[in-house]
């Protein structure tokens, strides 16, 4: 499954990127996510629990969050639940127009016969739309607050 969502947000790559980074924040700028729980800290890799809802439904898994303060490159890997194993890339790319900002979802399902039943459910239903919902949401405050 290889899933990508992007948006273009006007305003400054940097300040997106310090934003999105920033896990605390999530849950207040975010109405989808329930909850970011930090389960281990350091300056750039945290080992969190993330819970969010897909249109009322509760999901949840537990991740590890990458900062690359050099590349400008948030990197996640999920450690538990449905999705195990997956990979997880925000980029940010100044455009003329604003700052292109790209989600990539990469996951091998353990059980690669049920891969064609279980891609559409995984990735189009829950990942799509919340990682959409995310970038909408993060597009929506930090136009606001250019």
């Amino acid at each position: 499954m290889n899933t990508e969502s992007s948006i273009l947000i006007r305003a400054p790559k940097q300040r997106i990127f310090d934003v999105t980074s920033d896990l605390s924040l999530w849950p207040e700028l975010l109405p989808h996510y329930r909850y970011i729980t930090y389960l281990q800290r350091s300056d750039d890799r945290h080992l969190v629990k993330m819970a969010a809802t897909r249109d009322g439904l509760p999901i949840s898994w537990t991740s590890e969050q990458i900062i690359d303060r050099e590349r400008l490159e948030i990197r996640f890997v999920h450690l538990k639940a449905f999705t195990k194993g997956m990979t997880v890339v925000w980029s940010f790319d100044e455009k003329p127009e604003g700052t292109l900002v790209r989600i990539v979802h990469v996951l091998k399902f353990r059980i690669p016969v049920l891969a064609p039943f279980v891609d559409p459910l995984i990735g189009g239903f829950f990942i799509d739309n919340i990682a959409n919902k995310t970038l909408r949401s993060f597009k929506t405050h930090l136009e606001a607050n250019a």
